[in-house]
Parts: structure tokens; sequence; C-alpha cells
């Protein structure tokens, strides 16, 4: 089974880790809901070169731990869809340049606070999702 290294418990530590980054998508989300500001903020401080290539590489780890974690998740199907899907975002942030990142950004934050409050929303169900799935374990037909 892989990723089946525990941390004294039945949850494998790539499926703990899993659940741990979509609480915290998650979190990122009720801030963004909370304090639209503060999320504003913190996105125009990832719209630098450097910015962008930390941006990557957290996608390209987030995406690699919801793979490593799908065989021991309650959807592996899905898990590895969402994580093939994170990583391959991860690879062309780098491409997508600052100064496009910048446009878009500034577009997104300037569609008023039902747009950049929606959005967030779709970051908690998606992270509690992640949460959810990866913290249960996949049940056979009994």
């Amino acid at each position: 089974m892989s990723g089946y290294f525990t941390l004294g418990g039945d949850m494998p530590i790539a499926n703990l880790l899993a659940t741990a980054l979509g609480f915290v998508v998650a979190a990122i989300g009720v801030l963004g809901i909370a304090a639209p500001a503060v999320l504003v903020e913190l996105g125009r401080s990832l719209q630098s070169a450097g910015g962008l290539y930390v941006a990557a590489a957290i996608r390209v780890v987030f995406g690699a731990i919801l793979i490593w974690a799908a065989p021991n998740s309650r959807t592996p199907r899905t898990l590895r869809f969402f994580g093939i899907f994170i990583i391959i975002a991860g690879f062309l942030t780098p491409f997508f340049g600052a100064e496009r990142s910048r446009a878009m950004f500034g577009w997104w934050s300037t569609q008023g606070s039902f747009f950049t409050r929606v959005s967030p929303m779709v970051a908690i169900g998606l992270g509690l999702f992640i949460a959810y799935v990866a913290s249960s374990p996949r049940r056979s037909a009994a």
C-alpha cells in the first residue's frame, strides 16, 4: 500500500498531510470571507517572479500529496484527478508570468465584494471535501 506510514494511528501519513492541507485551504477560504482585504493583500504579495515560483512549488507539492494519499482515500480517482490538475497548474504557473498574473489578480480584486467572497466559498468547499475524502478510509463492499 503506497503511503502507508502511520504516526501511531491508523491513518497513513500521506492522508494525514492531505487532510491537513484540505483544512488549510478551507481556512484560507474562511479568511477570504471574513477579511477579504487580508486575502487580497496575501495575493498581492505573490505577484512577483519569486512569488510565482513559491506558488508553483506549493501547488506541485500539494498535488503530489493528493496523488500519494489517493489510494487510501474514500475517492481515489477524484483525489488523483485533483492532484494531477494541481500539479499541472503548478508547472504552468511560472510560464504565466508576473505581469499577466498581476492583470488577472487586478481584475479579480475589482469585481466587488460578492465575487471576492464567492471565490473563497469554493476554497472552503474544496478544502473540506479534500479533508473528508483523505481522512476517511476507503470502504469495501460487504
